[in-house]
């Protein structure tokens, strides 16, 4: 009998996950298309957040946030996004990844709807004057915006956001069961100090979107 000595699950080959989970019907690839039509374009208009995958040159994946006004993300024309780059951390991974590989997938969220937009495609930077000015807000533009070149983009079903309850109301009680933000980077980082002075320096910060 062998002894497993390594925590690690098994890996599963490719050809057994596909043979588990079957082929998917031709209506599902049929709706994946290259552009954005324009019920695409009507989703992007009132959805307020997004989630930004990219990856470098080594296939190190980075999964982001990204959240404005409903409609913050310009659809430049039928094949183009622009999404614009509003103060954060300044760690820069999406576009540190871009520079090396310039794959990107997107994920819209609209709150109260269960069905999501993905967008796949590659992305660069740019500054472009006319682009930026069509994303000032509170009197403000950003200094750069990403443009994506889209090459596939479809609705995604509502299971996993049924299955999740992310709009039932009741969820929000989950947050309630964590430590605070200042108490998880107390914890985290053996800080010598109270965790309410961290909370009012990350709401102070807060209240600086642009």
């Amino acid at each position: 009998m062998t002894t497993r000595t390594s925590t690690r699950p098994r890996r599963v080959p490719p050809a057994e996950v596909r043979a588990r989970l079957g082929e998917p019907e031709p209506r599902t690839k049929a709706k994946i298309l290259d552009r954005i039509d324009e019920y695409f374009r009507l989703f992007i208009a009132h959805s307020p957040f997004l989630t930004l995958a990219t990856a470098d040159a080594a296939g190190r994946a980075d999964c982001s946030p990204r959240g404005d006004y409903p409609g913050f993300v310009k659809v430049l024309d039928e094949h183009t996004l622009a999404i614009p780059d509003r103060p954060g951390n300044k760690i820069a991974d999406s576009f540190r990844n871009l520079a090396e590989n310039d794959g990107i997938g997107l994920l819209f969220l609209i709150p109260g709807l269960r069905e999501t937009l993905r967008v796949n495609g590659r992305a660069y930077p740019t500054d472009e004057p006319d682009v930026l000015a069509r994303m000032q807000t509170e009197a403000r533009e950003p200094e750069l915006a990403l443009v994506v070149e889209v090459a596939e983009a479809y609705f995604h079903c509502g299971r996993a956001l049924i299955r999740s309850r992310l709009w039932d109301p009741a969820s929000q009680a989950l947050a309630g069961e964590l430590p605070s933000a200042g108490e998880i980077a107390v914890g985290q980082f053996g800080l010598d100090i109270d965790p309410k002075m961290l909370e009012r320096g990350l709401e102070d910060g807060y209240r600086q979107l642009y």
